[in-house]
């Protein structure tokens, strides 16, 4: 726990010093400004009884310095499998999410955000349950919403690119919700046009 507590406060240290030396353009264009354009997103992808595959695409604009907000289309497909004792499927769901929303950012430092994002997802399910003779399959289709809420870290890599790393948490906890009671843990980059 030091160990982390030390790296962190690295971490802090370095970009606080790094800020020092970041310059923006303060002079004040009227109308659309393509260099605060932002294009980004993240992938995920895991694979074997738990199988989920996630491209999530983001556009938006940085507002000012400290505001950016954007749009986001959440596109997953997934899998859940359990088995017997004897390591044959008992069930296995199968479910793709498609939806999106709006997000917000506040950058109360340049390197960390909050981070709030309104979704309404459609979800397809299917269950198929193979210890019934024949098996049985059920098809379920509904809507749910999330509100996304949390922060996160960015760093950039040069240019107009960033890397970033957030944690959400879906404060709604609707029972049919794809982020069900567990710290949501995205990846990824942008790029500024």
């Amino acid at each position: 726990m030091k160990r982390l507590l030390v790296c962190l406060l690295l971490v802090t240290a370095a970009q606080l010093a790094h800020a020092q030396y970041y310059k923006t353009d303060t002079t004040s264009r009227k109308g659309f400004d393509a260099s605060r354009l932002i294009v980004g997103g993240s992938l995920g992808l895991s694979f074997g009884d738990y199988t989920n595959i996630n491209v999530s695409p983001t556009v938006g604009y940085r507002i000012s310095q400290m505001f950016a907000a954007g749009i986001a289309i959440n596109a997953q497909y997934g899998s859940e499998r359990w088995r017997f004792s004897n390591g044959e499927t008992s069930q296995r769901n199968q479910y793709s999410i498609f939806g999106g929303g709006v997000w917000g950012r506040v950058y109360p430092l340049d390197f960390l955000f909050i981070h709030i994002q309104p979704e309404a997802n459609h979800v397809s399910l299917k269950s198929t349950y193979y210890d019934t003779d024949p098996k049985t399959v059920i098809k379920d289709s509904y809507g749910v919403p999330s509100l996304l809420m949390g922060g996160g870290y960015t760093q950039p890599m040069g240019g107009r690119a960033a890397f970033s790393i957030m944690a959400l948490y879906d404060v709604l906890q609707d029972d049919r919700s794809p982020y069900q009671k567990g710290l949501i843990l995205r990846i990824g980059a942008s790029i500024g046009m």
